[in-house]
């Protein structure tokens, strides 16, 4: 079927560069012109609206934003006292296991998490907190008697040896594990859906799924696998795991993901190469060199794409040193191949103007964040307060990256920030350092090719030209002309060739 959309303005990001409609055929764009569009066997009347390609979130985490959507009341908390009222209150609604999800102590007035007998006195049965970026729990004393989890790595004690109630790297894991073994297939799929539906309704047409399966086990892959062809939004997954016969055994095209080499700013787990400001240590990198080369060169070698997560300085001297060794025993055609293949780096947030080159040297291409600078960093805020003003003022140089050459997606890592692609595009426009700024329409360029080029799909997304996929939103107004994109909805969102949410 061939439908023709006409509005006010179609903004394509390709050639012609705009129109005033576009022809779709079946799924994918057959024409965008102007004057008297061509005959169609369905109009779709748009007055006064602009059309732009669909935005594309190069980083989320579908179940587990799924499961924020349902109960908001830790990321609303302000104080220990209101993180607590909120469990006690989630664990006399019913269920086997209070969890919530999503606080961020680093925007309270007195940044202090409760201890473990105020978990307790709060909720007699198991109850587990996850902060906003995944690498703390907060659990009370019932979830710390499971099976083998004290003797965890991770599991936080104090100057006496006892439990504070806090996990961290292999006891998080552990966790967050034992809880997804409670969720029924039926469940999985329901989150998931869920949340491609806030997707499509913000305003995103494609999204690259870091299913974690050391966190939430392999089953959650499996149900997206089984039915991502049905949800909303295109779904590319990439699952973060070393296991590289699975993932061709999936017909998967990337692997690692969000694979972490170190943890996070928030949690003080991110590798840095001097310690943190307020605490005295430097993070924790979980991979040693040969590890990771080994995995770099067999996932290479298969024909993969390559992506990990890695936040702190040394987390990223790591991966590049790694990377480099990788390339360094390949022929001149081999590296011509390697660059091709854009393996990625996901947060990439401390990097030096020489990590910056190095990388534009290797090929990579990176998946920014941009609302973490937004929420974290500028004056007095997380960044500042866990690694000081110097190296906080120098963390996410957007412009630097861009201006090197470096492939840049944009994503959320939804649950942690909002699944939001315009609030991201706000951020970058009003990055804390203002060198380190861009336009408009190099944010847009970013969440909408950059995307496409992350995932290899560049030529069927990103841009509104002949044989590209029909991923598309109308907005009531010129998304590159008005004052501010921070709160833009569309009124519609076509995914491949599929009217998803409109108003």
């Amino acid at each position: 079927m061939r439908t023709l959309y006409r509005a006010a303005r179609v903004h394509t990001l390709g050639h012609p560069r705009t129109g005033e409609w576009i022809v779709v055929d079946d799924r994918h764009v057959q024409r965008v012109g102007v004057g008297e569009p061509p005959e169609a066997d369905r109009l779709v009347e748009l007055p006064g609206a602009t059309i732009v390609p669909g935005l594309i979130d190069s980083h989320v985490h579908l179940t587990s934003t799924g499961l924020a959507m349902h109960d908001a009341s830790a990321t609303d908390a302000r104080s220990k006292q209101d993180l607590v009222a909120a469990a006690a209150a989630k664990a006399a609604a019913g269920g086997e296991v209070a969890f919530l999800s999503g606080f961020d102590e680093s925007r309270w007035d007195r940044p202090e998490h409760p201890s473990l007998a105020e978990l307790d006195a709060a909720v007699p049965g198991p109850l587990v907190i996850g902060r906003a970026d995944g690498h703390i729990a907060l659990v009370n004393s019932p979830v710390l008697a499971l099976p083998g989890l004290r003797d965890v790595a991770g599991v936080e004690r104090d100057a006496d040896g006892r439990p504070t109630g806090r996990v961290t790297g292999a006891a998080n894991r552990a966790v967050h594990r034992w809880l997804a073994t409670m969720r029924s297939d039926h469940e999985i799929e329901e989150l998931q859906l869920r949340a491609a539906g806030l997707a499509a309704a913000r305003g995103v047409t494609s999204l690259h799924e870091m299913s974690m399966p050391r966190e939430d086990g392999e089953r959650d892959l499996e149900v997206l696998l089984g039915h991502r062809a049905r949800l909303p939004v295109d779904v590319v997954p990439i699952p973060a795991m070393m296991d590289v016969p699975a993932a061709i055994e999936r017909g998967l095209a990337a692997i690692g993901g969000d694979l972490p080499m170190d943890g996070s700013i928030g949690a003080r787990t991110a590798a840095l190469s001097a310690p943190y400001t307020d605490r005295d240590d430097d993070g924790v990198a979980y991979y040693d060199d040969d590890e990771l080369a080994g995995f770099f060169h067999d996932a290479h070698g298969a024909g993969l794409q390559v992506g990990v997560h890695a936040i702190g300085d040394r987390a990223i001297e790591q991966v590049l040193g790694v990377w480099e060794r990788i390339y360094g025993a390949l022929d001149s055609r081999e590296r011509r191949h390697f660059r091709a293949r854009r393996h990625r780096i996901e947060h990439f947030e401390m990097p030096s103007v020489t990590h910056v080159e190095r990388a534009a040297m290797l090929g990579l291409a990176i998946s920014i964040q941009p609302t973490f600078d937004l929420r974290w960093g500028g004056e007095g805020a997380l960044y500042e307060t866990a690694v000081g003003p110097d190296r906080a003022s120098t963390m996410n140089p957007f412009r630097t990256m861009l201006d090197r050459g470096l492939v840049i997606g944009a994503g959320s890592d939804a649950p942690v920030t909002d699944l939001a692609p315009w609030l991201a595009i706000a951020a970058m426009e009003r990055h804390h350092a203002p060198g380190e700024r861009l336009s408009r329409i190099e944010a847009i360029r970013i969440s909408t090719v950059g995307g496409a080029r992350l995932a290899h799909q560049e030529d069927k997304k990103g841009a509104l030209e002949p044989g590209s996929h029909a991923d598309l939103c109308a907005y009531d107004v010129d998304p590159l002309e008005v004052a501010d994109v921070e709160a833009l909805r569309p009124i519609l969102t076509v995914s491949l060739g599929r009217e998803v949410f409109a108003v």
